[in-house]
């Protein structure tokens, strides 16, 4: 199971790489094989600004439907619009192409409240 030291991470087991005050979030390595299959990605909070650990979308799998959290607070910029016809990059590239929204963020401070990848391979029990 891949988890890269260079990004942060959530308790809800999304991911986040931070290009200036940008947020490229997406769920990790081991949530999609949690999960299993990806059938559906749906994100249609679109430039819609939302706060740290509110709903921004769902990923449905062949077995479930689970919730997507924002990891920080700000405007959603971008979709990540090759899962609309490709979802099973969530399951193939993770950290690659299977990212899922652009964030601009709005209050950097919430950085300290991720996981970095030795506390997050903690809480999986890695």
């Amino acid at each position: 199971m891949k988890i890269p030291s260079n990004l942060k991470y959530t308790k809800d087991h999304e991911w986040v790489k931070i290009e200036n005050d940008i947020a490229i979030v997406g769920i990790t390595d081991f949530a999609q094989h949690e999960l299993g299959d990806i059938v559906y990605v749906e994100v249609e909070t679109l430039n819609e600004t939302l706060d740290a650990e509110e709903v921004f979308g769902t990923v449905e799998a062949v077995k479930t439907v689970s919730d997507l959290f924002l990891p920080l607070s700000g405007e959603i910029i971008e979709l990540n619009t090759l899962l609309e016809a490709e979802p099973e990059k969530v399951n193939t590239d993770p950290y690659g192409d299977g990212w899922m929204v652009k964030v601009k963020f709005s209050d950097a401070s919430e950085l300290e409240n991720l996981l970095d990848a030795e506390a997050y391979k903690k809480l999986i029990g890695a």
